[in-house]
């Protein structure tokens, strides 16, 4: 989705506008997302499905307690996303039309739409898309799946019983390793924090409120999110009630990044330095992990501004290869020597807020992916 072109010395770039944003768009969903106990990790558009049909007479019984035996998809339909233009989707969006991608959870019916294996392992298995060692081709194809929730169930269930299905039509197979990996380690300052804690919370979403115009509903495992466009098509909000309101904006030309959140954890801005410079990486995510290693445990408001030239040169540059590399003083994080266009380093933002990242190595869990079929088993 991000198109980077490297023009001898002046390391001139170039970036698909229409694209970039509907990227930038589902990178900071995948940020708030983390908040919760488990990601949505990255998706895509696709048309919207069918809305669920009710049943009076089932909704009038009494709901019955779901034990672990029950936590498998009464019916589930598993079929290939239809091609999706992701121009006309980006026009669509600029219109404030939003499209329908994710995870959307209504009553007991389920769906995952225009996900592909590697996204559904990501939920099912409660780990973020870093975490998976596994075959490239997981990415390759998207799904669509809807899926009926048993009586007593609820959203708590949908990652265990999205793993079943995983593992019955897919033949999905997996373990668990902690390995060492090269790592930035997010850490506090000399001069300690600069950021203002943001207290208390915010007002919860109400599930009954219509949609705004241009606005679309997902949902995470820890509750519903409203996102919405900038008109111009190149900044977006994302609101998740209790756990704040997070913006983005840019500024295609100074290729500038600007982000705020009024209510984050460390551990939800590691994580979305470590998705914006494995997306910045290109297509192979080559950028190192961040890991929270500041101890603080409050909500910070927090406001970054990032030259994305720069961000693409560290990922690939932290990958051994590329423009950008060198290292910052002792630190050993890889800065882009020229990297053109407004806004700070990765480095300099970061530092603003009085912190610091430092070129490590951790213990990193990983999902290694010992089976997979490309094909799931027929409806």
């Amino acid at each position: 989705m991000v198109h980077v072109m490297v023009e001898g010395a002046a390391r001139r770039m170039s970036f698909n506008a229409h694209k970039l944003s509907f990227s930038l768009l589902l990178t900071a969903t995948a940020w708030m997302a983390v908040a919760a106990p488990a990601a949505l990790g990255q998706a895509a558009a696709s048309p919207a499905a069918p809305a669920a049909a009710t049943n009076p007479a089932a909704a009038a019984q009494p709901a019955a307690t779901a034990t672990a035996s029950d936590l498998t998809f009464e019916v589930a339909s598993v079929r290939p996303s239809a091609p999706v233009d992701m121009a006309k989707v980006a026009a669509d969006m600029r219109a404030g039309k939003m499209p329908n991608f994710g995870m959307h959870l209504n009553g007991l019916r389920a769906e995952f739409i225009y996900l592909t294996l590697r996204d559904l392992i990501v939920v099912a298995y409660k780990v973020k898309d870093y975490q998976i060692t596994g075959p490239d081709w997981l990415r390759d194809q998207h799904f669509d799946i809807v899926a009926r929730m048993p009586e007593g169930s609820s959203k708590d269930d949908v990652p265990k019983m999205l793993q079943a299905l995983l593992e019955d039509r897919f033949k999905v197979a997996v373990h668990r390793e902690t390995q060492q990996h090269p790592v930035l380690a997010l850490v506090a300052g000399k001069g300690g924090p600069k950021m203002k804690e943001s207290p208390g919370d915010a007002p919860p979403l109400n599930d009954d409120d219509p949609l705004k115009p241009g606005e679309m509903k997902i949902d995470t495992p820890d509750g519903p999110a409203r996102v919405s466009m900038n008109k111009n098509g190149m900044g977006g909000t994302m609101n998740m009630g209790t756990k704040g309101i997070i913006t983005y904006s840019v500024d295609v030309q100074t290729m500038t990044l600007h982000v705020t959140s009024s209510k984050a954890t460390m551990a939800a801005l590691a994580d979305m330095l470590t998705q914006l410079m494995m997306q910045m990486g290109g297509a192979g995510g080559s950028g190192r992990q961040v890991l929270d290693m500041t101890g603080l445990k409050g909500n910070y408001e927090i406001a970054l501004d990032f030259s994305m030239a720069d961000m693409v040169a560290q990922a690939r540059a932290q990958a051994g290869g590329g423009p950008g590399g060198g290292a910052a003083g002792g630190s050993g994080v890889a800065v882009a020597s020229d990297p053109g266009g407004g806004g700070l380093t990765v480095s300099e933002a970061v530092e603003k807020l009085g912190l610091k990242l430092d070129s490590r190595k951790a213990p990193v869990e990983q999902l290694i992916v010992d089976h997979a079929e490309k094909t799931p088993t027929e409806n």
